[in-house]
């Protein structure tokens, strides 16, 4: 699925053809290092991020869900992370790295990767809408039986 970048100008040329075929707006994850979001940056780890961010470009709509795996498992963390977004409907995920393995599961679920601008989640989502991320292409190995990122 393209991403459509959308102003309040060309608004009017929206179609319902358009949206119903969910060309202009999608559910977005993005790990968050806080839950309560007023002051808390993305996650430089996705797999050890302990809350992700599910935020929906058409309705602004937020939603914060934990992610349990972050402390509690020794290694495969972001895998579960990976199916625990893909199960929310994640349909792009903001982040600035992800490991192999859950790269490998987002992808399969067909989830386009992102690389954040910064750590600054407004200015995240502000560059995807506008379409000026890029896809994440530096995918590293993982930091399997670690304990951590």
């Amino acid at each position: 699925m393209d991403v459509v970048a959308v102003t309040v100008e060309d608004i009017s040329m929206v179609t319902k053809e358009d949206i119903f075929k969910g060309d202009l707006y999608m559910k977005i994850a993005i790990p968050v290092l806080d839950g309560a979001l007023a002051n808390t940056n993305i996650s430089p780890s996705f797999g050890r991020a302990p809350f992700f961010l599910l935020f929906d470009t058409e309705t602004e709509e937020k939603q914060v869900i934990t992610n349990s795996t972050a402390t509690a498992s020794q290694g495969g963390a972001g895998i579960i992370a990976a199916q625990l977004i893909v199960d929310q409907g994640a349909e792009a995920l903001l982040t600035p790295r992800c490991g192999k393995n859950a790269a490998e599961v987002i992808t399969a679920a067909g989830v386009k990767i992102y690389k954040t601008v910064s750590d600054d989640i407004q200015e995240s989502i502000q560059a995807f809408n506008a379409g000026e991320l890029k896809e994440l292409e530096n995918i590293h190995p993982g930091f399997h039986h670690h304990g951590g990122a």
